[in-house]
C-alpha cells in the first residue's frame, strides 16, 4: 500500500476498535505528520480518502472529526496493515538489595533526595486526579471495584488513544493493564524465560531489573552500552551464539541511569537483530513521554513486524506515582502475559484505572507535559554544571535527553561507596554506581536525581558532595 493508504488504514483501524469514537476530533494534520514522520500532503491524501469513505468528516476552523454512522452501519473495509567494550560479562553474585533499601528509607527520612528513583511528586497534578477519583466514586452505582486482566476498558482506549497521539497505531486488545511498570516487565519475563536462562540487559542498567532477574532464578548477561547509542548489538549478536538467551531487556529512551536517546537507526538495527535470532525483546519506555526538545521519540515497538518486541509503560514517570498504574503491550506472548497476571494478581482496583482514563480524556495532559518538560530540562543543566563546578578535576557527567536522572563519573580513587556512606551521614542520599551492575563494573559512578526544585539547599549538597568526593582524593594526592 502507499503512504497515505497505509495512513487510513492505521486510523480507520483505531477508529473501528474504539479508541477513537464517533463525534470524537482525530489529530490535527501537523500533529499526525510530526507524529507519522510523513509529510503535510501525504496526511491531507489520508484524511481525503478517509472523508470519501465517511469515515471522518471536516469542520470549518475546528478539523477531522469521526463521522457518526446511522446504526447498523459498517465502517468501508481497509486493507491490512504488513504482518507484524564489548564482551558478555558473565556476572558474579552480587546482592544490591540492602543498599538500595537503605537509600529509599533515608529518603523517607528527610535526606536530600538526589537518590530516589521517582519523579519530585510536586510535578503531578494530584488536585485534578484527586478531583476525578472523588467525583467517579461519589457515582457510585454500578461501578465496579475493580477490573480482571486486561483492565479498565476505558483506560485501555485512552493508553491506545495516547500511542496513537505518539505516532503509533496499537491494537487495544493486545494492551493489559498493570501495576506499574516493574510487574510488567516480571510478567514478560516470565513468559519468555525460565529459571537458569539468561537474560541479556544493558549495562549500566536500573537495578531493579538485575533484582527482578536474579529473582525470578534467571542469569544476569551484561552487554556493553554506549551513552550515545545504545546496547553494543556486535556484542550482543556473539552473546545470543555462545549462551543460552531467553531475551534482553533495554530502555531505548533516555535510559536509567546514562540518559541518551537511542537513535531511530539503533533502534530498527536492535529490531532486526533480535528477529534474525526469533528472540524477544522486553522494552522498558517508562521516560518515553519525558523528553526534551520538540519531537517524541520512537520506540522499538515502532519497528516490530514480528511481535516480538514486549513494550512495558507506565503513567508513574509522568503523570501519578501514587496508583501505580502500567501497561504492557506483550506481542505475540500476549496470552501468556494475561494469563500470568490473573495468576500474580486477578484483579485492579477500578477508580484509580477510571481516573487516569478521565484525565486523559478531558484534561490537558500534553500541557502538563510540556510544563514538566520544560522544568527537567532546565534543571538538568543546572545539576550538570553544579557538578563540574564543585566537584574534583576529572569529573564528568552526562548529558540526559530526557528523564530526570544524571549520569556522574568520579575522578580517579573516589570510590562511590565511599561517597555514599559518608553523604548518608551528612543527610544526602544518592545512588551509587555499584546499584547498576551485577559484575560491580561501575565503582566510580554515581546517579543524582535532579526532578526536584534547585534551591540553596540542593546547591549546597551538591557542593557538599564535591568536597566529600576531594576529601577521598586526598590520599591519592598524597601519593603522588
Amino acid at each position: 500500500m502507499k503512504l497515505y493508504e497505509t495512513l487510513a488504514a492505521d486510523i480507520a483501524g483505531q477508529i473501528a476498535q474504539g479508541v477513537i469514537r464517533e463525534g470524537e476530533r482525530i489529530p490535527s494534520v501537523r500533529q499526525t505528520s510530526q507524529h507519522h514522520n510523513l509529510s503535510v500532503s501525504t496526511v491531507i491524501r489520508a484524511f481525503l480518502l478517509l472523508e470519501s469513505q465517511g469515515v471522518i468528516e471536516s469542520r470549518p476552523q475546528s478539523g477531522y472529526f469521526v463521522r457518526r454512522r446511522p446504526p447498523g452501519v459498517a465502517l468501508p473495509t481497509t486493507a491490512p496493515l504488513p504482518p507484524a567494550p564489548a564482551e558478555v560479562a558473565r556476572a558474579p553474585s552480587l546482592d544490591i538489595s540492602a543498599l538500595v533499601l537503605t537509600t529509599l528509607r533515608s529518603i523517607d527520612q528527610g535526606s536530600v533526595p538526589f537518590g530516589s528513583p521517582y519523579p519530585d511528586p510536586a510535578l503531578f497534578p494530584w488536585a485534578r486526579l484527586n478531583h476525578y477519583a472523588t467525583s467517579i466514586g461519589r457515582r457510585g452505582g454500578r461501578m465496579p471495584l475493580s477490573d480482571l486482566p486486561p483492565g479498565n476498558p476505558e483506560l485501555i482506549r485512552q493508553i491506545a488513544r495516547r500511542h496513537l497521539d505518539n505516532g503509533l497505531a496499537v491494537d487495544a486488545s493486545e494492551i493489559i493493564v498493570t501495576a506499574g511498570a516493574t510487574e510488567a516487565i516480571n510478567l514478560c519475563l516470565q513468559a519468555v524465560a525460565r529459571p537458569g536462562a539468561a537474560i541479556a540487559v544493558e549495562t549500566p542498567t536500573y537495578y531493579a531489573l538485575l533484582q527482578a532477574v536474579r529473582r525470578l532464578g534467571m542469569r544476569v548477561l551484561e552487554i556493553a552500552t554506549d551513552p550515545q547509542r545504545g546496547i553494543d548489538l556486535a556484542a550482543l549478536e556473539r552473546a545470543i551464539e555462545t549462551d543460552d538467551v531467553a531475551a534482553c531487556v533495554v530502555m531505548p529512551n533516555f535510559q536509567n541511569p546514562l540518559g541518551f536517546r537511542m537513535p531511530e537507526e539503533c533502534q530498527r538495527a536492535l529490531v532486526d537483530l533480535l528477529a534474525r535470532h526469533d528472540l524477544p525483546v522486553i522494552e522498558n519506555d517508562v521516560y518515553h513521554e519525558l523528553y526534551y526538545g520538540d519531537s517524541h521519540p520512537a520506540s522499538l515497538k515502532h519497528f516490530d513486524t514480528h511481535g516480538l518486541v514486549m513494550h512495558c509503560n507506565s503513567f508513574s514517570k509522568s503523570l501519578t506515582n501514587g496508583w501505580r498504574i502500567g501497561w504492557t503491550l506483550p506481542g505475540r506472548c500476549h496470552a501468556q502475559v494475561e494469563r500470568l497476571k490473573f495468576l500474580n494478581s486477578p484483579s485492579m482496583p477500578s477508580l484509580p484505572q477510571l481516573a487516569i482514563a478521565e484525565y486523559l480524556r478531558t484534561d490537558g495532559y500534553d500541557y502538563h507535559l510540556r510544563r514538566v518538560r520544560k522544568t527537567l530540562a532546565q534543571q538538568a543543566s543546572i545539576m550538570a554544571a553544579a557538578v563540574l563546578r564543585f566537584f574534583p578535576d576529572g569529573t564528568s557527567v552526562s548529558t540526559p535527553a530526557g528523564g530526570y536522572l544524571l549520569w556522574v563519573g568520579l575522578p580517579p580513587g573516589v570510590q562511590a561507596l565511599e561517597l555514599y556512606a559518608r553523604a548518608q551521614e551528612r543527610g544526602i542520599s544518592l545512588a551509587a554506581g555499584d546499584m547498576f551492575a551485577a559484575s560491580g563494573a561501575w565503582r566510580h559512578h554515581i546517579r543524582l536525581n535532579y526532578s526536584y526544585p534547585w534551591t540553596a539547599a540542593m546547591e549546597a549538597a551538591v557542593r557538599t558532595l564535591g568536597l566529600v568526593a576531594g576529601e577521598l582524593m586526598e590520599p591519592l594526592r598524597r601519593s603522588g
